[in-house]
């Protein structure tokens, strides 16, 4: 795998950043993950939009789409046109001195792109203890600090789930590590809200305008009484729920896909196919 640094194509193993890069040593980054088919990335302008509204948020000077597009094709060039593939840039805030403060040099840009296979249909999910802060700087930013969702996702893993989701602090539903979470309730299809803490997830809005599905304001419980249950993230698309494993030891298991989520998963891989611009 070739990955660009910089303005360089070169081997995973070369692969170099400074060591006092401040997205290292502070987490003081952003960055994007998207979904490539056969070669052909999906929704890249609303990633490079999303990119630079989290720059924007997080005081970074603002990318340089073009650089980043030109970069995109050159990474994809030399992957060839697998099935199913991820591709994530990251932009950092560059070198600087050790502590918090920022220096002036110039941002760090990376892209890499690795042949991936999908998703399974079903999976599990698991509730954590930990919150998620809905009035943090960095709340609603795809920020490269992600130690909160490492460490949920592994508590998880733990419990035989292959996601974790958070409430926020007012203990409503907010999001999963790395997707956003859809309830269907006496038959309507709900999502958390933005002001919830979540991120606006690309393939999040794109249900949202290709479905019937609404924002609302849910509490954690709801994933007790939701008759289905499904996620969503750029490179899984539509994913059903089939149990939630609550941290402290209750299981409940659901029929999946249900009705509303098989026809949500296949409006959106019918939209999909269309276009790669969404």
């Amino acid at each position: 795998m070739l990955i660009w640094v910089n303005g360089e194509l070169v081997p995973a193993s070369e692969a170099r950043v400074n060591v006092l890069d401040h997205g290292l040593t502070v987490g003081d980054g952003v960055f994007e993950t998207l979904k490539v088919v056969h070669g052909v990335p999906f929704a890249l302008q609303r990633h490079l939009d999303r990119l630079g509204r989290s720059a924007s948020g997080m005081g970074l000077p603002e990318p340089d789409d073009e650089l980043i597009r030109k970069a995109v094709g050159d990474v994809l060039a030399e992957l060839g046109a697998p099935p199913l593939a991820r591709m994530r840039i990251t932009y950092t805030g560059g070198v600087a001195p050790l502590g918090s403060g920022r220096g002036d040099a110039a941002p760090t840009v990376i892209i890499a792109c690795t042949p991936v296979e999908p998703y399974a249909p079903t999976t599990a999910v698991a509730t954590v203890p930990w919150r998620r802060n809905e009035r943090g700087a960095t709340t609603g930013l795809k920020s490269t600090s992600y130690a909160e969702n490492v460490i949920a996702l592994a508590r998880a893993n733990e419990l035989g789930a292959s996601e974790a989701l958070v409430a926020n602090t007012r203990d409503r539903l907010c999001e999963g590590t790395g997707s956003n979470v859809f309830v269907v309730v006496g038959g309507r299809l709900l999502t958390p809200p933005l002001e919830s803490g979540c991120l606006a997830g690309i393939t999040r809005q794109l249900v949202l305008e290709w479905t019937d599905a609404e924002e609302a304001d849910l509490g954690l419980e709801v994933l007790d009484e939701a008759e289905e249950i499904f996620l969503t993230s750029s490179v899984r698309d539509v994913q059903a729920v089939h149990a939630v494993i609550h941290d402290d030891g209750r299981r409940r298991e659901l029929t999946a896909p249900g009705p509303v989520t098989i026809r949500a998963a296949a409006e959106f891989a019918r939209r999909g196919a269309e276009t790669s611009e969404p």
